[in-house]
């Protein structure tokens, strides 16, 4: 059964080809070639404004150049996000888009009976990759990947996104050819697998 994959890629760098711009490759053309549909959004080719106030965020216009990221997002079964670990967290671009394009009555709806509203992207699955200097298993277990945790609750929880997966990939700037090319080999699998 083939599904409807939407690829984010929001490295902010879009000047340079970096890990997660391979990694997302790979995992496209796992899943191109098990004839799964595929989307992409580039966050870094993207030009929207900061949300500056919550009646903006509930009440302003959605930029234009989002408009089909939206559509996107509405289309796919299966969302994948790609995003180097920054300070600690998701890269600030990445971050500004999901508030864009995460709004009230697209990503949720409010709901004066339950507090935390009604979800409006069920039925849609994830998986988030993130590459970061430290290992992987320092940020997940000391750090408690707290990052990773908010966006996984707080933002693809909240409206609705589940099951949501993970991929932490440390050391990237230790990574050899080797390790790159079994990093590669897993993507494609997983884009085979719609994981």
């Amino acid at each position: 059964m083939t599904s409807r994959i939407l690829i984010i890629q929001g490295h902010p760098d879009d000047s340079a080809d970096h890990l997660c711009h391979a990694l997302a490759q790979q995992y496209r053309e796992g899943a191109e070639s098990a004839g799964h549909e595929v989307r992409e959004i580039n966050v870094a080719q993207l030009d929207f404004p900061l949300l500056r106030s919550k009646h903006e965020w509930e009440a302003g216009a959605l930029p234009a150049s989002l408009a089909e990221a939206q559509a996107s997002i509405s289309w796919a079964q299966h969302l994948v996000v790609f995003f180097p670990l920054w300070l600690g967290e998701m890269p600030a671009m990445l971050k500004g888009f999901l508030e864009q394009v995460a709004r009230p009555g697209f990503a949720f709806n409010y709901d004066s009976e339950n507090p935390f509203g009604r979800k409006g992207l069920k039925g849609r699955s994830a998986r988030v990759v993130v590459t970061m200097g430290m290992p992987a298993l320092v940020y997940r277990y000391f750090y408690r990947a707290h990052s990773l945790k908010s966006l996984e609750r707080n933002i693809l929880g909240f409206i609705g996104i589940a099951p949501i997966r993970e991929t932490l990939v440390g050391m990237v700037d230790s990574l050899d050819e080797p390790g790159a090319k079994r990093w590669f080999r897993k993507l494609h699998s997983l884009g085979r697998a719609a994981n």
